[in-house]
C-alpha cells in the first residue's frame, strides 16, 4: 500500500532536451536537461560498492525511487534532489499502476 506520507522527498525529473541561448532561443546543437516534472518521492539507497577501473576507484550506488504512476518516464532520463543525481536506468510500475519505482545510480 502507498501511504502519501512516505513520499516525503520533492525531486526534479529530467530528460535531454534543446538547449537555449542568452535570449532563451533555441540554441542549434546545443542540448540541455529540461525538467519534465516536479514530483513527490521516496527514496531508498538499496546498496553501494567500490571497485578499481583503469587504476581509479569507482563507487556505484543503487537507488529506488518511489513515486505515483506517471506515464512517460523512461530509461536515460534523470532524477535530481537536493544537488544529487541520479540516473535512471529502468522505470517498474507496479501491477495495478498506483506507483512507479525507478530503478537508479547515483551519479557522483
Amino acid at each position: 500500500m502507498l501511504r502519501a506520507g512516505t513520499l516525503n522527498k520533492q525531486i526534479s525529473i529530467q530528460q535531454h532536451g534543446q538547449g537555449k541561448d542568452e535570449w532563451n532561443t533555441p540554441a542549434p546543437g546545443a542540448i540541455a536537461w529540461v525538467e519534465v516534472a516536479k514530483v513527490w518521492a521516496n527514496i531508498r539507497h538499496m546498496s553501494g560498492s567500490e571497485t578499481i577501473r583503469a587504476g581509479a576507484e569507482v563507487s556505484t550506488v543503487r537507488v529506488s525511487i518511489r513515486i505515483r504512476w506517471r506515464a512517460g518516464i523512461n530509461a536515460g532520463m534523470r532524477v535530481v534532489h537536493a544537488g544529487q543525481v541520479y540516473d535512471i536506468e529502468a522505470p517498474l510500475p507496479d501491477s495495478t499502476r498506483r506507483w512507479l519505482d525507478l530503478a537508479c545510480k547515483l551519479i557522483q
